[in-house]
């Protein structure tokens, strides 16, 4: 090959190389475009672009996710979910599209299904911490539910209906949101493709469908168990979990530090060979919802000779466990 081939040979070299990145400025401004009309609201234009984006290029990742959020933001679900199905099978490494599709399980009360697309968005990239929240707010979900049909089954049922409220307490009630997100540069697949991360929206609990019983016999019940459990604890001298008993709001006899008072009940319970601690004539006040009374007559036999008390003992319930706020004794 001569100079002026090699040089001819340089310049279509180079006329290709501008002519491709020209092309791809090109597919970058059109997506863009489309992009834009999505975001102004003109979805039928989007989606009509788009596709005739998908016919001249069918393979393109990043159009095919942005075609899935179209056609979400268009209100056809199933078309959506059709579409980020494909886009997986096509492209099964990149996690984005089953966290969407995820999205769209959970928003039709899918869960399990939005569970096993969430699992297999973090097999791909176990680093991907939106799919783990949102696997989290599902397992939330599924729980709402199951205690939801435990107390349809058994309206009584104070533990479900403790579990039941943490659950409210933790995620609200929610409100339904529509999938949204938009597409932007991946380092994680082998194309650029990354949507903005998209969260399942919290647990949205439902109301128990019957109409549920009085609970304060359940909640007494609760409060006599906590007050067993903590006269029980210390009378084996299992002192970690008499101390358990107590809420972090506890107000000490004496107004000393919760830390002196803790010192001072560890020697005091670990001293003797033995404790025996026997309630009676047990009476519980059920105040509120969250706070409760118990009277009763203790007896106390350590080292020394029986000791016998009457005790006050008030107690706040806290993420559905009754502990002591406050103990008051009288010989």
């Amino acid at each position: 090959m001569n100079i002026r081939s090699r040089s001819l040979s340089k310049l279509l070299i180079q006329f290709l190389f501008a002519l491709s990145f020209i092309t791809c400025n090109v597919f970058a401004d059109e997506l863009k475009d489309i992009s834009q009309l999505s975001d102004q609201g003109q979805q039928a234009a989007a989606l009509e672009r788009v596709n005739a984006y998908l016919a001249a290029n069918p393979k393109d990742p990043q159009a095919m996710f942005m075609k899935g959020i179209i056609l979400v933001e268009s209100g056809k679900r199933d078309d959506a979910i059709k579409t980020f199905t494909d886009l997986t099978s096509k492209y099964p490494n990149l996690p984005e599209p089953y966290n969407n599709l995820a999205v769209l399980y959970a928003d039709a009360g899918e869960y399990d299904k939005a569970k096993k697309a969430l699992e297999t968005a973090i097999k791909t990239h176990p680093s991907y911490a939106t799919a783990h929240e949102n696997l989290g707010d599902i397992y939330a979900r599924m729980a709402s539910e199951a205690y939801d049909k435990a107390l349809q089954l058994d309206n009584g049922n104070s533990r479900a209906q403790s579990k039941l409220s943490m659950i409210k307490d933790l995620f609200g009630t929610g409100n339904k949101v529509v999938a949204k997100a938009d597409a932007k540069t991946s380092k994680s697949g082998t194309q650029p493709i990354r949507p903005a991360d998209k969260k399942v929206e919290p647990a949205k609990v439902a109301e128990p469908t019957k109409v549920m019983a009085d609970t304060s016999a359940d909640e007494e019940r609760n409060v006599t168990d906590a007050v067993g459990n903590w006269a029980k604890a210390w009378s084996s001298q299992d002192v970690d979990k008499y101390l358990a008993s107590y809420s972090d709001s506890f107000k000490t006899p004496k107004g000393e530090s919760r830390k002196a008072w803790e010192q001072q009940r560890r020697e005091r319970i670990s001293a003797p060979k033995s404790i025996s601690v026997e309630l009676a004539n047990q009476n519980v006040t059920i105040v509120d919802s969250s706070n409760a009374k118990v009277t009763f007559k203790q007896s106390y036999k350590g080292a020394g000779k029986p000791i016998r008390t009457d005790k006050t003992l008030l107690l706040k319930k806290d993420n559905g466990s009754w502990l002591i706020e406050q103990e008051i004794a009288s010989n």
